[in-house]
């Protein structure tokens, strides 16, 4: 288990979708689905964070939103885990220096959506979380072209792989990334929530 709550042998390929994940939803199914397939994936984890830096407002709590993602993605290849807590880091790149450091032999690949990278380089550290993992970014609507004239995009442009290659992205050394356009569902969990369809209690 290693302190994560995960087993995950060497060798394994495997993605890592964080967020608040507040409320989970149809389209955080559809995208995990897709870097299955399209990435070359034998598991994908959603990594429910206790709460988001970069958001004012504090999320649901953890266990119910832990709960409901189970109820979303029911797949035999994905793991809804709560490793941020247990490990006690906050910021993506810590994150992912104690997942590696602690399971030696995995292949990671950091899942984002195409939103993400447009503001990557607002998060702490940014540059650690390309140089530790190949990313992976799939398409949301209306995010395609900014998020392809990002900072992040623009800094590590020799770094994209073609889409065609996205299967080999698992077994690229970082910095790698690759930008997949996918059928997209057009829902968030903010509109979700602004909607009062989430309720935690």
């Amino acid at each position: 288990m290693g302190g994560t709550g995960l087993t995950l042998p060497q060798g394994l390929r495997v993605g890592l979708l964080g967020g608040s994940f507040d409320p989970p939803h149809r389209g955080h199914a559809h995208i995990t689905r897709e870097a299955l397939k399209r990435f070359g994936l034998d598991r994908v984890v959603w990594l429910v964070s206790p709460g988001n830096p970069l958001k004012p407002r504090g999320p649901a709590p953890l266990a119910d939103r832990m709960a409901a993602a189970r109820g979303v993605m029911a797949h035999p290849r994905v793991v809804v885990s709560d490793a941020e807590a247990r490990l006690g880091t906050r910021y993506t790149a810590e994150t992912l220096a104690r997942l590696i450091a602690l399971h030696p032999g995995v292949r990671f690949v950091w899942l984002m959506g195409a939103d993400n990278l447009r503001q990557l380089h607002c998060w702490d550290n940014w540059q650690a979380i390309m140089a530790q993992v190949p990313v992976g970014v799939l398409a949301r609507p209306g995010q395609r072209i900014s998020a392809q004239t990002s900072v992040a995009a623009r800094v590590h442009a020799t770094a994209r792989l073609d889409q065609a290659a996205a299967h080999l992205l698992p077994l690229m050394q970082p910095p790698a990334w690759c930008f997949l356009n996918v059928p997209m569902l057009d829902v968030s969990s903010t509109a979700i929530r602004a909607a009062g369809e989430w309720r935690a209690d």
